[in-house]
């Protein structure tokens, strides 16, 4: 049971259609409404890793990190982007974050090996401020030196 007393359900690809939209994906492309994502393409958190999902969450939040972080260590002083994505096949909970730091999936966050296909931007939405960002940067890299930065992919 999780700590807010609701159970997780877990969700994988056979059992990924109670989850509902909408989704988001951050990142540092720009995109067109009608663009799909699809996997296979370097990874923004690992340097010369080529990745087999896509990543998005149901949550605003975790996108907006996503956005932050994917032109942080691209060591872009652009704002990064969110979309609205539509997954086009199934999907599962990101075992990156589910169960790590807290029971269940709270950040919302899923991977597919299908594509997203981008139907909106969010152009309106704030940012964490920089001490804040810098701190998420900070404890990344420290992962990193600590060889702990362990994506499963």
């Amino acid at each position: 049971m999780a700590e807010d007393g609701i159970d997780h359900v877990a969700v994988t690809y056979e059992r990924c259609g109670h989850v509902e939209g909408p989704f988001f994906h951050g990142t540092k492309a720009a995109l067109g409404v009608g663009d799909e994502l699809v996997p296979g393409h370097g990874s923004n958190f690992q340097q010369g890793r080529v990745s087999n999902n896509i990543y998005f969450a149901a949550a605003l939040e975790t996108a907006i990190w996503g956005a932050e972080l994917a032109t942080a260590l691209a060591g872009s002083a652009e704002q990064g982007r969110i979309y609205v994505v539509e997954p086009l096949g199934p999907f599962e909970d990101d075992p990156n974050v589910t169960n790590k730091r807290f029971l269940g999936n709270p950040t919302a966050s899923y991977r597919t090996r299908h594509p997203l296909r981008v139907v909106a931007e969010v152009v309106s939405w704030e940012g964490h401020a920089p001490d804040v960002l810098n701190a998420m940067l900070d404890n990344l890299a420290r992962l990193r030196e600590q060889g702990l930065d362990v994506i499963e992919d």
